[in-house]
């Protein structure tokens, strides 16, 4: 039975014999056996080589990365190493091994000396285990197995399932004060004074929103929208915002603790990364020496030039984005059909949502395209494997972030203030005006397009990502192989080789690559930054996560486990570079949802209202709204004879000689009002409070809470006394001087 245990399993298409090819291929398989590899070679309609690695390779592995004492202990009486070790350590081996004419397996790769290669499924317990408890769509609330998942897939992924379980299970608080918030929304403030205001203009006439056949309108048109605006900007979105920023700091500092305990119940707090390279490196050649460090300022000033351009490409698409919106509102607002030309701007917002979705979905896909990645390496030219991982990370986190969020950053901060006024429009290319926001608010148009985007992406795309490679696996199952060869005389037949079958459903499953983990990864950060950033103008996100996160853990489990071929285990002791990105995201998110309050949300410009202008400010109107009159004082008055000579206005409302528009500009020369600079201070004001209240609260949150328990660094301290101990022990008297 254990002559049939496999590390690894290389394929190969069948080569002509003295072909290039095959003579490549026999000098690595060369190579292995070499180095004591057993290889065993199974004919089908490929190649497949199993590969067993001797044991001596693996005492050496547990002699170099033991401590002193568990090394006196184990001298005589070497233990098994773990399968998910022995994969990852035949994996470098592989990897590593250098055949005559200088090529590596990856080169051999690229050559289509060899196919693939990859670790097996096995029928193992563990494996069971994994299926029954975690792999099914009926476990879907229950814990997940985290020991068995590190057992079977390594450190690496089980981090990773640990992490998102953990802020699964906390964006629960988060979701229900995002439902706490829209249901004050909906009860306490629905029946607003502004919403009542804004329903009640029956005789409120406002400017046309296009130029050519559009009327005027009446501001009570966008009573119902007013209803939906002031259900998600009112006085508990503020709450809400702050107790977001805290909680993004909290729910950090309580996986750090998280991440302390489950390294050191793994064994690997004091785990070195670097070492372990080293010692793998050794094992594969002894006469190994190691890559130094290298940093060149140079490589570093184009990389940083690469990343800006790339920005650059990212906001251009976005104001390709706000090009759209503009010609499509124009478009809409004459045409033929009364349902487009009556909700042209909600129907422009939304076809702009979806439009900017299917960009995110493009850019996804350049993005995954590791040949447009391939140069950074070379540039930066990093030691180790996780450094180049790091760097990867970084680059790909901030084209995906701008991908995402540089349409959302036009609509909350810019949308609505670089329009101008009637008579007086910014327009592109001399032609279409420049979106305005909606007429109720133009937190509405934030809300609109992060619902759209959301939705999608964990509809649409949760669906194909489950459905390609389902649909891939089965098309490849579905490939019947031709009828097998003649046998010549004397050979035996293969058909009745255990291995054959196993190693055929193992290749028939999805590929996996070191990136697979990354990608996973990324979906959740890039998630994780949409509950936190904008959440100000859309509450419901974290109940969107957190329902996308329970379905995600499940279908990760049976993609990993039923779809796709084995992953190589990897160690870690936390989830690397990924750490340093949620918190930039934190500081991002005070940064965002201040912003979002302050400029989007007609929060500020209320209260200045309420407090300098209102009625309760001139006399003592103690059973009054202070809010009463808000609606009429944000109005400013356009006399229509100064239109711009273009512009054809509908004869709807005849005899109409003003009209009015959601602006703080004087009526005779439509400059600046001293209430417009009276609320952009109080905006600046709450900004620079806010941020820094915020900032505050997350500087005491993280002091409050430790890194890491008590009971950890207490279990640290007791091993290092024993061990430290023990080593006493094994001085002897007569070397102790004096």
């Amino acid at each position: 039975q254990n002559e049939e245990k496999w590390d690894f399993v290389l394929v190969s298409d069948i080569h002509e014999i003295g072909s290039e090819k095959e003579i490549k291929r026999k000098k690595f398989l060369d190579e292995l056996s070499k180095k004591g590899f057993t290889i065993k070679k199974i004919e089908d309609t490929k190649l497949f080589y199993g590969v067993r690695a001797p044991q001596h390779i693996f005492w050496k592995y547990q002699c170099l990365l033991t401590n002193s004492d568990s090394r006196q202990q184990n001298s005589s009486a070497h233990q098994d190493v773990p399968m998910s070790t022995r994969i990852r350590v035949v994996h470098f081996i592989l990897q590593n091994t250098v055949t005559s004419d200088l090529e590596k397996l990856h080169d051999l790769m690229k050559k289509k000396v060899f196919e693939t290669a990859f670790p097996l499924h096995k029928k193992e317990e563990i494996r069971e285990i994994l299926k029954k408890k975690w792999a099914r769509w009926r476990v879907i609330f229950k814990e997940q197995p985290i020991e068995e998942i590190r057992c079977y897939f390594g450190e690496k992924v089980a981090m990773y399932f640990a992490w998102l379980g953990w802020y699964t299970y906390l964006l629960v608080f988060a979701a229900l004060a995002g439902l706490v918030t829209v249901a004050a929304g909906a009860t306490v403030f629905s029946s607003s004074q502004v919403s009542k205001e804004i329903c009640d203009a029956n005789n409120t006439i406002m400017c046309p929103l296009c130029d050519q056949n559009c009327s005027f309108w009446v501001l009570s048109d966008t009573c119902t929208y007013a209803k939906v605006t002031h259900m998600i900007d009112n006085e508990a979105t503020v709450v809400f915002a702050m107790f977001m920023a805290i909680w993004a700091t909290v729910f950090l500092e309580l996986w750090k603790r998280e991440r302390a305990t489950v390294a050191t119940n793994w064994d690997l707090y004091g785990w070195d990364e670097e070492e372990e390279e080293l010692a793998l490196q050794l094992i594969n050649n002894s006469q190994h020496e190691p890559q130094l460090y290298q940093h060149s300022y140079f490589r570093s000033t184009i990389v940083l030039i690469l990343a800006v351009l790339m920005v650059m490409v990212l906001i251009g698409i976005a104001h390709a984005l706000v090009i759209y919106r503009a010609v499509a509102m124009a478009l809409f607002t004459q045409s033929e059909v009364n349902l487009l030309s009556k909700h042209a701007d909600t129907i422009a917002v939304m076809t702009g949502a979806v439009l900017h979705y299917i960009t995110i979905v493009i850019m996804t896909k350049v993005r995954s395209h590791q040949g447009a990645w391939a140069l950074l390496p070379f540039l930066e030219k990093p030691r180790t494997f996780s450094q180049r991982e790091n760097n990867f990370t970084v680059k790909i986190f901030i084209f995906q972030f701008f991908t995402n969020f540089s349409s959302l950053i036009y609509i909350a901060f810019f949308l609505g203030r670089i329009n101008g006024r009637p008579g007086n429009y910014v327009r592109i290319a001399g032609h279409w005006r420049l979106e305005e926001c909606h007429p109720s608010g133009c937190i509405t148009d934030l809300f609109i397009q992060m619902a759209v985007i959301m939705l999608l992406k964990q509809t649409i795309s949760n669906i194909m990502e489950y459905l390609i490679p389902w649909i891939s696996h089965q098309l490849r199952k579905n490939q019947k192989p031709p009828k097998k060869r003649t046998l010549m005389l004397g050979e035996e037949e293969e058909a009745e080789d255990p291995c054959k079958r196993q190693w055929l459903n193992n290749y028939e499953l999805n590929e996996v690559n070191v990136f697979s983990l990354f990608n996973e990864y990324l979906e959740i950060v890039i998630q994780y930054s949409f509950t936190t950033i904008f959440v100000a103008a859309f509450p419901l996100a974290p109940l969107l996560a957190l329902i996308n996160n329970v379905i995600e853990i499940h279908m990760d489990a049976i993609k990993m486990m039923r779809l796709r071929r084995r992953m190589v285990p990897r160690k870690a002791k936390d989830i690397g570079i990924w750490l340093q990105v949620l918190e930039a995201i934190g500081t991002l998110a005070v940064i965002g949802n201040g912003l979002v309050i302050a400029i989007t949300s007609e929060f500020i410009p209320v209260q200045v209202y309420k407090y300098m202008y209102s009625p309760c400010r001139r006399e003592n109107h103690t059973g009054m709204d202070c809010s009463t009159g808000y609606i009429n004082n944000s109005l400013s008055i356009f006399h229509i004879q100064d239109f711009e000579p273009h512009t054809k206005v509908l004869p709807e409302f005849n005899g109409v000689q003003i009209s009015e528009y959601r602006d703080y500009r004087n009526a005779d020369d439509y400059t600046y009002t001293i209430q417009f600079w009276h609320i952009f201070a109080a905006r600046l004001a709450f900004l620079i409070l806010f941020e820094h209240v915020a900032l505050c609260v997350k500087l005491i949150a993280a002091w409050y809470i430790p890194d890491v328990p008590q009971k950890v660094k207490n279990q640290i301290l007791t091993e290092k006394h024993s061990n430290l101990r023990n080593e006493l022990r094994w001085v002897m008297p007569w070397k102790v001087p004096g």
